[in-house]
């Protein structure tokens, strides 16, 4: 028997500290009108100095825990979607499932950089559907700002730092992940990438000294294929499903730049309401982006059972997909 996985709850987590574009200003020659006309970015988060990626995804894994009522021993498998683990090891979902007690649980990362969430909610949901786990607890966050070089401004303006997580349970309803697409185009990768700190580079004081260690973009491609890749990615589960752009309570985006999110919304055919856009006041946080909008669309009441829900994402990698999913109960 194949088992449907739902999300039974959801959370996230924002790091306390602010940084307007007004703040970036004084140290990045920029200024707020110049972010906003190009990214519709005006804030973001900064984590604190004591913490870190697994700091977030714990705050987030414990508020699921709190709202469930459920016992962090129970918890059964956890996947943390992330490109900036605390270190290379242990890994991040190690470290959070130590902290929360999740003594009977295994755990693991998943790189698919801003696509992190949706592979590992598409992991997450082969597991639940092989019958072998009741709940898995799924994350997606980064610390952003760990590898950003603020002598770019053409990067360090988009990012920012924050995590979500979902509960996942198997249901017998008409409810849960109906149907998901995955892809991967590695000829991609030189696009939107870190060239240092890896066994191909490892740290030296040159590859410090050379700046290798920051995030590095090719912005104009990334756009295009950004837009090309969430948007063929959902109109295939569309059409698969027998479903329009007109069926949709609720898109989420990945939150990369608000004018990927309007491109892509406008050629699925959305309005303003069904498009959850939150990139003003939180900038990408990769494998944030979504579990972050999702949490804050379950407790601003956007979604009601039965509502028919489509995530969507692209990073590097390439790495891009979609997930369709028809709400259920959740907390």
């Amino acid at each position: 028997m194949t088992y449907r996985a739902t999300i039974s709850a959801a959370a996230h987590y924002l790091p306390r500290r602010i940084v307007t574009n007004a703040e970036l200003e004084k140290t990045v020659k920029t200024n707020d009108e110049w972010i906003r006309s190009r990214t519709g970015i005006a804030e973001r988060r900064m984590v604190a100095e004591d913490e870190a990626t697994s700091h977030m995804g714990i705050n987030s894994a414990v508020q699921i825990l709190e709202k469930t009522g459920i016992n962090a021993a129970e918890i059964e498998v956890i996947i943390v979607g992330t490109v900036t683990p605390d270190m290379f090891f242990p890994s991040t979902a190690a470290l959070v499932q130590d902290a929360i007690g999740a003594d009977n649980a295994w755990a693991f990362d998943l790189n698919a950089a801003c696509s992190g969430f949706i592979f590992s909610l598409e992991t997450a949901a082969g597991l639940i559907a092989s019958g072998n786990y009741q709940k898995i607890l799924v994350i997606g966050g980064d610390t952003m700002t760990s590898v950003l070089d603020y002598e770019d401004r053409t990067t360090c303006i988009l990012f920012g730092d924050g995590a979500g997580a979902v509960l996942l349970e198997p249901t017998d309803g008409e409810d849960g992940i109906i149907d998901s697409i995955m892809f991967t185009d590695g000829s991609g990768g030189s696009r939107l990438y870190m060239p240092a700190g890896g066994s191909r580079r490892p740290a030296t004081r040159e590859t410090v000294d050379q700046r290798l260690h920051y995030l590095k973009q090719d912005g104009r491609e990334v756009f295009k294929s950004a837009v090309r890749g969430m948007v063929d990615a959902s109109e295939i589960l569309l059409s698969r499903n027998g479903l329009s752009g007109n069926d949709l309570k609720l898109f989420i985006p990945h939150q990369a730049n608000k004018r990927i999110i309007d491109a892509s919304a406008k050629r699925l055919g959305l309005n303003e309401e069904q498009v959850l856009v939150n990139i003003e006041r939180v900038a990408n946080t990769t494998a944030g982006t979504i579990p972050i909008g999702l949490s804050e669309a379950v407790a601003d009441g956007r979604l009601k059972e039965g509502d028919f829900l489509l995530l969507a994402a692209f990073g590097a990698g390439f790495t891009w997909g979609a997930t369709l999913i028809r709400w259920g109960q959740c907390r």
